[in-house]
């Protein structure tokens, strides 16, 4: 197996929006294309299950505005 020890970028589409999909040593961040600010998820949050309490707040917090 390949170890990941540096960033790895892809391009990927979700609905008509087009974003930046980083993987690396640290964790996921997902951009849109074009701007710097976006998602990022920690590895430790993932396998911890934060993740999933993380992925609730925001979505409750995007329904209040």
């Amino acid at each position: 197996m390949t170890k990941l020890d540096k960033p790895m970028r892809r391009e990927v589409q979700i609905g008509d929006q087009v974003y930046t999909l980083t993987i690396g040593p640290e964790g996921l961040k997902l951009v849109e294309k074009g701007r710097r600010k976006g998602l990022e998820l920690a590895w430790t949050a993932l396998v911890s299950g934060d993740a999933a309490l993380a992925s609730a707040l925001q979505a409750s917090v995007a329904d209040a505005r």
